[in-house]
Formats: C-alpha cells, structure tokens, sequence
C-alpha cells in the first residue's frame, strides 16, 4: 500500500527550524500497530492521522515514536497547513480528538490559528521527589495540569540553562514536564521535557500552552502574548486568552512530500 507522507515544519517560517511532524491523510484507519510502525519510523516528535468524517470533520489521531499521543498542537497546525494547502478555498476547519473533543482551526494573515480548551494548571500540593531530582535548578513554583508538571522560574537564564535527568523526569509518567519564565523579548519562554512519551525534548509543544497562556495571562495581566520555545530549533508561538478557550497561533513550512509503502 503507498501511502502519501508530508513533513511540515511548525511554528516556524523558517525550513530546519520549529517543529517537524508528518502528516498522513487516510481514507480509513490502519491499525494501531501499523500507525505506531510508521511513527516509530519516521522518528518526529509525531506523525498525525486524519480521516475526513461524513460531516466535514476530520477525525485526527497523533502518534510520538513511543506510543499514541491525547493531544498534540504542533501536528494539529501542520495537518491544516497540508488541508489549506490542498484547497486554497478553505480557511476554516473542524478537527475531532478523543481526548478534547472538537477544536476549530482558521487561517488568517498567514497564521494558523488553533482553537483549544483552557487547560490552565493548578499549583501542587506536594511536589514529587523526581522532579525536583529531575531538574538541576530547584524552580520557585510547580503546577500540574492534565498533561503536564509547570516548573516556574523567575527568570530566561534558568529556563535555558537547566538540565534535565531523563531518568528521574521519565518517573513521572504519564506527565510530562514543561519548565518556563518570564522572556526577555516575549512573554514568557519554555522548553519541554518529555523522556515517557517522545523523547528528551520537545522542539516545539503547540499542546501545553493551551495550559502556559492561560497561567501567563493571569501572571502578567494580559489577553495576548507572544512566547519562544527555547528548545536548540525554537519556535514562536502566539497566544490568546479567552474566558475558557485558548487561541494558539503559529506559522509553517513544507520540507518534504512524497509516499512511503507500507
């Protein structure tokens, strides 16, 4: 069976930088097997599935090198810039995941704009020993939304200079650990740690600033933000607040299309 495959850059305008995810459209499901096969082998953050439903959705399946993933934003940006792309008469469409239910997504001034739940984080009780062993700098605060552990510095420099133990980090499963702060040029700034569901680090994380916008917003007083994923490819991402929706914003590129035979 050949198979059509695109690698898109996300939140990025720049080919080699952002996040790369591949993007397959279907006509029906392959197995789970076959879609984690294809993932493990393409070895990007993830490799999305989508199959155009009877009502014009598009049912949209991610999957990371290691396993299927809930819920995933840098694939979701890449999967409507290839549906743009193919029907340039299009600027709006409506995706469905099994995890968060429909999200809309429009293309406006060059930005595509994903419409996600609020998933803002609340702070811990009681911070786990692995985190706190996972880091090499001791962050000021910790929260957790469903996805993930917030670790809050008070400054860029940590945000950039701390090192993660992959070891300790992946203990924490089913969480990830996304470590941010105020930037100096943005809003804020994050890196991703993701050792249980990916790999070492997330280039760029579309998903967990449905839960950083939100916590920013509230810290800096402010509905619109602009913030840079500090990972070694980087990535901008543009945020709006809303009441219990997060609008999160980016741009991408194409790098490669063409079929592979499975």
């Amino acid at each position: 069976m050949k198979l059509n495959i695109q690698f898109i850059n996300a939140f990025t305008d720049t080919l080699f930088k952002g996040n790369s995810a591949a993007v397959i459209l279907l006509e029906q499901w392959l197995t789970d097997d076959l879609m984690q096969s294809i993932a493990t082998e393409n070895m990007l953050s993830e490799t999305a599935f989508l199959i155009k439903l009877p009502d014009g959705r598009f049912h949209i399946r991610w999957f990371s090198p290691l396993t299927e993933i809930d819920f995933c934003g840098h694939a979701s940006l890449a999967s409507a810039f290839v549906l743009f792309a193919k029907d340039e008469n299009i600027s709006q469409l409506t995706f469905y995941a099994g995890a968060i239910g429909d999200f809309n997504i429009e293309m406006k001034d060059e930005f595509i704009t994903m419409n996600f739940p609020s998933m803002m984080p609340e702070p811990v009780s009681h911070i786990p020993s692995e985190l706190l062993d996972g880091l090499s700098i001791t962050p000021q605060q910790v929260l957790k939304n469903n996805q993930a552990y917030f670790a809050v510095y008070d400054n860029e420099e940590d945000v950039i200079c701390v090192v993660q133990n992959a070891v300790k980090i992946k203990q924490l499963a089913p969480y990830d650990v996304v470590v941010t702060s105020p930037a100096n040029d943005y809003d804020f700034v994050s890196r991703y740690f993701w050792p249980a569901n990916g790999g070492d680090e997330d280039p760029v994380t579309g998903s967990i600033h449905a839960g950083l916008a939100p916590y920013w917003s509230s810290r800096l007083r402010v509905t619109s933000l602009m913030a840079l994923q500090a990972s070694s490819r980087g990535g901008l991402i543009k945020c709006d607040v809303l009441p219990d929706r997060v609008l999160v914003s980016g741009k991408a590129v194409q790098y490669l299309n063409g079929f592979i035979e499975v």
